[in-house]
């Protein structure tokens, strides 16, 4: 027998005791593996497969100095006291002395043994800071310590001690980042089940989808540990795996829930609604994920770890969610039956007033299909109408909560200082003369304002050198990012010798090049994913219309996302009630939105946008092969899905906002951006567009031309009128 959706769930829920036990133990391995191997696989590092500039010069920055060692800077500063004060001396003494007694510690400077800068107005010191450790674990917790060391040590009145750095940074931000993710998980758990009781009207029925959720969440995290070990992953995956892991992992039991509670009120009996619902509504859910799955492969392509990580994480919970719906829940609807239908919250509706409030809307859409259509996509283009300004960067110190210590250092750093103290940009000279091109590339620099103090490296060699150039701000800054490519396009090449090479790093450098990888690869992916779901489509419905369509109203809904995104978040974009409703959200405004996150927003609302349209179009062709009436097909396709359509992208915005809620700037774009492009695709898109295009459409909406009939037909509805199995009938409990 051909292994089917059908055949899956009549056989799990034959032996619901053995599938479920099955399962159990997937968990318990995968947890085994999240607790023992995620940690050491995740990083906070971008790391590049193609070596661009930025990685070549940290080649051989570390051919010079050796793997690169963790230091970091004590910031401390005074309201009145100046050095030489014996308040001011006595308190840097302390510290200096303090840290140098730490294992965690391999050598500190400051001005009292004259290695470490003090500002001009003499008020703040730098205390330069080498941390023991060589690789990142230990260095991250070496950070910490030396952060408790200096907090514990009683502060003088009028003084401060801050420390800052890109370890603490990156300590700072995994702090946040694991604070956003509680906040996301609790909101998102709460609405969804909220929601979901609404729905079904039921306790029990919205429990069994949130169950599966992390089901699909927990297999995930544990394959995520697996594939570690292979390469390293992005702290970010975590996130991804429980964000989307909730909204997909919900959804897809939602409608399979739906779908055998329909077929059991029909009077099929339990393992015949359990079969029939796996032919249709599983069989839906699987050509869903397979179109999620091949929207998100695109960021698979992108050759560094952080889009791989996206994708990745994405894909393992999208398919270990289409796992878990076509055989966990299955066995679960077999064991519970009609207990089900437990704990009722209201009563069931008998008179068809959901139908009657959708056939309402369908026919006031379909009345109107010019008018529907053109208001529609008006809306959808207004929204995306700060789509062409925005700018794209990697978000810095300057994006953390005013009152997180790395954001207050920065500050003082900022103000006593360059911005770019604690990573600037390194320029690596390698040849011949190399010296004597670093210090005219240092003359160089000293001429251009949009720099700061230069240093050459004491250990420069004439075959090797490296000069330090501070930048004025936060290194993440557009301005930081324009005098870097300023740097590499207009003064490298005027300093520059035959037969010496000058190549640019340093933290602002890479995110240069991650911008320019990420511009480069974008056009490539998304005409990848375009392609391959318009064939996916093309095979699933047999027409090369509805494939078009959805893609051009996908497109609309995405390019509208973007649209409100830049509004709300970009400095200087968008209208000002926006920005009002911004500051009431707790957004934080940014030079620049996250480089990897229009790419990143196209390939998972791509995916996401299809997942709706499958479950609609599936019950509209389902109607449609049984009727040929396009236009009755279309309102029985709205008013059999159109409840279930917005309570799951309901589901969706809860978890997508519970993420925007959090600190990180970088998350409340990411929650944001995708909260409102659900919105937007479940309301806009499903309830006005969908409808009146396929009336104006007419039976051009199943157009397929005959030198395509080679194509295998593959039916995604199933046809429950024809499935075979017992006639037997079984009421349901009351």
């Amino acid at each position: 027998m051909a292994i089917g959706t059908e055949s899956l769930a009549r056989a799990s829920a034959k032996r619901p005791w053995g599938t479920v036990a099955i399962w159990v133990l997937l968990l318990v391995a995968a947890g085994l593996l999240t607790s023992a191997l995620l940690g050491d696989a995740l990083t906070t590092s971008i790391t590049f497969i193609d070596e661009p500039e930025s990685d070549r010069a940290l080649e051989l920055i570390e051919e010079l100095r050796g793997e690169q060692i963790g230091t970091e800077i004590v910031v401390v500063t005074a309201e009145t006291a100046t050095a030489g004060d014996p308040e001011h001396v006595g308190y840097v003494n302390e510290i200096q002395t303090a840290l140098l007694a730490s294992a965690a510690v391999a050598d500190v400077g400051s001005y009292l043994t004259q290695d470490g800068p003090m500002s001009e107005s003499g008020k703040t010191a730098l205390l330069p800071v080498t941390l023991a450790g060589a690789d990142m674990d230990e260095l991250s917790a070496n950070a910490e310590t030396i952060g408790e060391i200096v907090s514990g040590i009683e502060t003088p009145a009028g003084f401060t001690a801050l420390v800052a750095g890109p370890i603490t940074l990156n300590n700072d931000f995994n702090t946040i980042a694991e604070e956003d993710l509680a906040t996301g998980e609790t909101i998102g758990i709460g609405v969804a089940l909220v929601v979901l009781v609404l729905v079904f009207g039921t306790v029990a029925s919205g429990v069994v989808p949130i169950v599966l959720g992390v089901v699909a969440i927990g297999l995930a995290m544990g394959t995520a540990a697996l594939v570690g070990q292979v390469f390293d992953l992005s702290f970010f995956v975590t996130n991804m795996i429980t964000m989307i892991g909730l909204a997909v992992g919900i959804d897809y039991s939602l409608f399979i829930v739906s779908r055998y509670r329909e077929e059991r009120h029909n009077g099929h009996a339990k393992l015949e609604a359990i079969g029939r619902a796996g032919a249709t509504a599983t069989r839906a859910v699987f050509f869903s994920g397979l179109t999620v799955v091949m929207a998100l492969v695109g960021m698979l392509l992108l050759p560094n770890t952080l889009f791989r990580s996206l994708g990745l994480g994405a894909i393992l919970v999208v398919v270990a969610a289409m796992a878990a719906s076509a055989t966990l829940l299955p066995a679960v609807l077999s064991l519970l039956g009609d207990r089900i239908e437990a704990l009722r919250v209201r009563r069931r509706s008998r008179d068809g007033r959901q139908g009657r409030v959708w056939d309402l809307v369908t026919g006031l859409v379909m009345s109107r299909p010019v008018m529907s259509l053109v208001v529609s996509v008006g809306i959808l283009i207004g929204a995306a109408g700060s789509l062409f300004s925005m700018s794209t960067g990697l978000g810095g110190v300057s994006t953390l909560p005013a009152e997180i210590e790395s954001a207050r250092a920065f500050q003082i750093l900022e103000a006593e200082f360059a911005g770019g103290v604690t990573s600037p940009v390194e320029v690596v000279v390698a040849g011949q003369a190399a010296v004597a091109t670093a210090a005219n590339l240092e003359t160089a620099i000293a001429a251009d304002a949009g720099y700061g103090p230069s240093f050459l490296d004491p250990g420069s060699t004439d075959e090797l050198a490296i000069l330090s150039v501070q930048l004025r701000g936060d290194v993440a800054s557009i301005d930081s990012m324009d005098a870097v490519r300023h740097l590499r396009a207009d003064l490298v090449p005027t300093v520059i010798r035959p037969g010496t090479e000058v190549l640019v790093g340093g933290q602002t450098a890479t995110t240069v090049d991650f911008v320019a990888q990420t511009d480069r690869y974008t056009p490539i992916i998304i005409a990848v994913v375009l392609g391959l779901s318009f064939v996916l489509l093309t095979v699933a419905f047999r027409s090369v219309v509805i494939p078009g369509k959805a893609i051009f109203m996908n497109l609309l809904s995405v390019g509208a996302a973007y649209g409100l995104l830049v509004a709300f978040f970009q400095v200087g974009v968008g209208p000002a009630w926006m920005k009002t409703v911004a500051e009431w959200l707790g957004f934080t405004q940014v030079e620049t939105i996250e480089a990897w996150l229009p790419l990143f927003l196209f390939s998972v609302l791509f995916g996401l946008s299809m997942d709706y349209h499958v479950f609609l179009l599936s019950r509209i062709k389902e109607r449609f092969d049984q009727t040929a009436d396009n236009t009755e097909s279309v309102a029985y396709g709205l008013r059999s899905t159109g409840a279930l359509i917005t309570g799951a992208a309901a589901i969706m915005v809860a978890v997508f906002s519970g993420f925007a809620a959090g600190q990180l700037s970088s998350f409340q774009q990411m929650g944001f951006g995708l909260a409102a492009a659900v919105l937007l695709d479940a309301t806009v898109v499903r309830t006005v567009l969908v409808p009146a295009s396929m009336k104006l459409l007419g039976a051009w909406n199943w157009y397929f031309p005959s030198w395509l009939e080679w194509i295998p037909k593959i039916s995604v509805e199933g046809h429950a009128h024809e499935l075979p199995g017992s006639p037997e009938t079984e009421p349901m409990a009351a």
